[in-house]
């Protein structure tokens, strides 16, 4: 029974709401994770016999095995996008996920690198090998653009506009973006198209893939984690680094120099103001470290 509507909200998913494959098949995992749940129950509900008990029993039980509260509310949006389906297909008449609680969670703050830290990051790249014009490259673009790591991985030579300043990119859900260059950033990916690259092998079906690893193939985003993290190690910088960093810090040294924000939720892609935001507090912590740092009053009791 359930396996049918499942197909069907898969359908839903991709032809009408146009989200890309991951996001299709993150939503399907979280009804699956309720349809195990309900394996438990004698006999087993249908989604129109459901009711909002049913639902809390659900997340008291995978609170119960440790789920963490970020992901239960990921679990919980997913069972609501299900059940706003089944009401526009008439499979259930109410929606017992409507009342359904999400736990309240703690946004923390990521950690950011400095202007300094990076160029100790940049500085550890070996440029006497192939990979090292590469990685700057790589790099270079992940601070001067704020992407995503699977925007980098998938980023075609196709969506460089170099000359004229900018990238286009592909973000979640399929959706396009135009993003400003910087020329330091358009520089590096030059010399690595013109010098390296164009003398890899390049396996077919990766002809129009910017950055590639020696076996002509696209990088994994392990690989660029694992490239992010030796280079780290080099530059001594004892932070939890991952690519989603430079990301971060590409947004938060925007917001400190006085980036509208409105245009950094432009270049990076995020569908709601509020998702931004979160750099708006990072902010108010350095303008607080600096007023510690460099306010007579306060300077003065160090």
């Amino acid at each position: 029974m359930w396996e049918s509507y499942k197909k069907s909200f898969q359908s839903y998913l991709k032809l009408e709401k146009s989200l890309s494959g991951n996001s299709t098949e993150a939503y399907l995992r979280d009804v699956d994770k309720l349809t195990e749940y309900l394996q438990t129950q004698l006999p087993v509900p249908g989604p129109a016999d459901i009711t909002l008990k049913h639902l809390q029993a659900f997340v008291a039980r995978i609170a119960e095995l440790g789920m963490q509260p970020a992901s239960q509310a990921r679990v919980i949006s997913g069972i609501r996008a299900f059940y706003r389906f089944c009401m526009l297909e008439n499979i259930v008449q109410q929606d017992p996920a409507l009342l359904l609680e999400a736990p309240k969670t703690r946004r923390t703050l990521p950690d950011v690198l400095s202007f300094e830290e990076i160029e100790r990051i940049l500085s550890a790249i070996d440029l006497s090998k192939p990979e090292g014009t590469r990685n700057k490259a790589i790099l270079e673009t992940m601070y001067g653009c704020g992407l995503r790591v699977s925007e980098l991985v998938q980023l075609r030579i196709s969506q460089l506009y170099l000359d004229a300043g900018y990238v286009r990119v592909i973000g979640k859900g399929d959706k396009e973006r135009l993003i400003p260059v910087g020329d330091t950033a358009a520089k590096h990916i030059k010399i690595y198209l013109h010098e390296i690259r164009c003398h890899v092998a390049v396996k077919p079906g990766n002809e129009d893939i910017v950055f590639l690893n020696n076996r002509g193939t696209q990088l994994t985003r392990v690989m660029i984690f694992l490239i992010i993290k030796d280079l780290a190690a080099k530059a001594r910088i004892p932070k939890t680094i991952s690519p989603h960093t430079f990301r971060h810090s590409f947004a938060t040294h925007l917001i400190e120099g006085g980036a509208n924000l409105r245009a950094v939720q432009e270049m990076l892609g995020h569908e709601s103001i509020t998702t931004t935001e979160i750099y708006t507090h990072l902010d108010r912590e350095f303008l607080r470290k600096t007023l510690h740092q460099y306010h007579p009053l306060f300077s003065k009791s160090r």
